[in-house]
C-alpha cells in the first residue's frame, strides 16, 4: 500500500489473508432517519459476519445514506462494505464517497451500476451514469495504491478499502467468454460477490471453467447463497430475480417441511459446507431481505467460525 495509506487495520483482508472461509452478510438502510433502526436490524450479524455489506438505492427507492449507514455499523463492531453505484453521481463525488467510506470505517466497497429509476420511487429522476463500475474500480485502486486522486492531486491519506465487483454463475457454455469479469479483476477487483447461486451442479461447473482461464486465481469468490423463506419464495425468485435458478428438489423439499423458514436455514447451512470444498471458492455472501437474523442464525449453526484457528 502506499505511503500515507491509512493504517487501521482491514478485518476483511486480514480474513482472506488468514485462508478462512470468509462469510459476509448484507442489509438494506431503513426509509428512516434514526440509527436504532440501523442497529435493531444489524446486530445480529455481529461477531459472526466478517463484512456486511450496506446495499446502495436498491431498486431505486430512497433509503438512508450509504455513508451514515456504513459509519453506524463500524460504530457498532459491525465492519461494512460500501455499495456505490454509479446510477446516481459524477465521478467527483463517486471519489468523494470511497475517501468517506473509509474515514467511517468501511473495510471494503462494491463497485455497482445500480437499478433503473424508472423501476423506483421517483421514474422521472434523471441517472448520472458520468462513469461505469468498472472505471469506479480503477479509480479506487488509483487513491488506495498510490495514495493520489485519478486528477493527479495527492491525498494525505489513502482509503483502506478492497474493491469487490458483482458476477452472476453461469453455464460455461462452448461460446462463452468471461469477458466482463476478466475486465472488473483488470480494474482491481480483490474480490468478487456473486448472485444467489443455489444451483450447486451449474456453480461447480462454472468455478471449474474460471479456474481453467486463470480468473479464479486472481481474486477472492463469495458465492451469494441465503436462508429461503419458503417455497413459496423460492417460485417467486425464479420467476423474478435474472439468472436465479433455485433447483425442483429444492422447492419441493420447503414444500414438504413441516416449517418451511427453518428448513431454508438447514439447506442454507448445508449449501454453507459444500461451498467450502468447491475450487476457486474463498466464501459466502448471504443475502434475504429484512432476514439479517436468520443469516446471523445460518453462520453460528453452520459452526464454521469454529473451525477458525
Amino acid at each position: 500500500m502506499a505511503e500515507g495509506a491509512a493504517r487501521r487495520e482491514n478485518s476483511l483482508r486480514t480474513a482472506f489473508a488468514a485462508g478462512h472461509f470468509v462469510l459476509t452478510s448484507e442489509t438494506t438502510p431503513p426509509a428512516s432517519a434514526d440509527p436504532a433502526h440501523v442497529i435493531e436490524k444489524v446486530s445480529p450479524l455481529r461477531g459472526l459476519a466478517d463484512a456486511v455489506n450496506v446495499t446502495d438505492g436498491a431498486g431505486a427507492r430512497v433509503r438512508a445514506s450509504v455513508l451514515a449507514v456504513s459509519a453506524v455499523l463500524a460504530q457498532q463492531g459491525i465492519p461494512p462494505i460500501l455499495q456505490l453505484t454509479v446510477r446516481d453521481r459524477n465521478r467527483l463525488a463517486l471519489q468523494g464517497k470511497v475517501l468517506g467510506g473509509a474515514m467511517v470505517g468501511a473495510v471494503g466497497m462494491l463497485c455497482l451500476t445500480g437499478d433503473a429509476v424508472d423501476q423506483g420511487d421517483e421514474p422521472e429522476a434523471k441517472a448520472v451514469f458520468d462513469t461505469d463500475s468498472a472505471a469506479l474500480m480503477r479509480m479506487a485502486r488509483t487513491m488506495r495504491d498510490e495514495c493520489k486522486l485519478p486528477s493527479g492531486r495527492d491525498l494525505k491519506a489513502a482509503p483502506d478499502l478492497m474493491i469487490g465487483a458483482a458476477d452472476l454463475p453461469r453455464e460455461p457454455s462452448p461460446d462463452f467468454k468471461p469477458d466482463a469479469l476478466r475486465a472488473k479483476i483488470g480494474s482491481g477487483a480483490d474480490f468478487v460477490q456473486t448472485q444467489y447461486a443455489f444451483d450447486l451442479d451449474l456453480l461447480r461447473r462454472y468455478m471449474a471453467f474460471l479456474m481453467d482461464e486463470g480468473l479464479a486465481q486472481q481474486t477472492k469468490f463469495l458465492i451469494g447463497i441465503g436462508p429461503i423463506a419458503s417455497a413459496r419464495s423460492a417460485r417467486w425468485m425464479n420467476e423474478n430475480l435474472y439468472g436465479v435458478h433455485i433447483p425442483d428438489p429444492m422447492i419441493a423439499r420447503l414444500e414438504g417441511a413441516s416449517d418451511q423458514r427453518a428448513e431454508g436455514k438447514k439447506i442454507c447451512v448445508e449449501l454453507l459446507h459444500e461451498l467450502r470444498d468447491i475450487p476457486g471458492v474463498a466464501g459466502a455472501h448471504l443475502m434475504a431481505p429484512n432476514q439479517e437474523a436468520a443469516c446471523a442464525e445460518v453462520i453460528a449453526e453452520s459452526g464454521l467460525l469454529d473451525t477458525r484457528v
